[in-house]
């Protein structure tokens, strides 16, 4: 006897479930127009299941922070890590934070919009791993400089913060149902990058 497709479905976690409503709700109302009771209620579970992995709604707003700040770091030190040439290591790193932003758009959103409803300690927190990420990204730039691969004619730190100024406008005017997926975007982006780069 072979067991149906829908009885081998791994259903998400509450955990999941909870982080999933809460990004999506957050997104489209924002943080402090939704209750702790409409979240359970769309996640499905009690608040009593929710106190048991998230002690507050701020717990979960800070999750959400964490989960993608996390993605990302990991996928860039992938990138610097594996070595090789300089330039094909910053196209993909400022391809992949393109697409890895569009496939979170909504966490974008809350980012922007919600920061500073997070306790002190926690905003310090985020702001302290987006620093990290902002450093390492900057690490190819400046070591692209000293190669000589890239011109120096202008700061590092200004190279960086200007293309991540252009990204965090990418939740005010994306749109899903566009003609380019964040792959393709993210293609676009690193080529203005790097052309802006080339030290010749």
């Amino acid at each position: 006897m072979t067991q149906s497709a829908e009885s081998t479905t791994v259903s998400p976690s509450v955990p999941d479930r909870l982080l999933a409503e809460a990004t999506r709700l957050f997104a489209q109302r924002g943080f402090d127009r939704v209750s702790v009771q409409e979240l359970v209620e769309a996640a499905g579970v009690t608040k009593g299941a929710m106190y048991h992995y998230f002690t507050s709604k701020d717990d979960l707003l800070f999750a959400i922070y964490q989960r993608v700040l996390q993605l990302q770091m990991s996928r860039l030190a992938q990138i610097v890590e594996r070595g090789g040439d300089v330039t094909e290591r910053l196209h993909a790193a400022a391809a992949d934070v393109v697409k890895t932003t569009v496939d979170n758009l909504d966490d974008m959103v809350i980012f922007f919009r919600s920061l500073h409803m997070l306790s002190p300690d926690r905003q310090r927190e985020v702001r302290k791993e987006r620093r990290a990420y902002h450093e390492l990204f900057r690490s190819l730039v400046e070591e692209g400089m000293r190669e000589g691969v890239f011109q120096d004619k202008i700061p590092a730190d200004i190279v960086v913060n200007y293309f991540f100024g252009s990204i965090h406008h990418l939740s005010m005017w994306y749109r899903a149902d566009g003609e380019l997926d964040g792959a393709q975007l993210g293609e676009y982006y690193a080529d203005l990058l790097l052309a802006s780069l080339r030290a010749d």
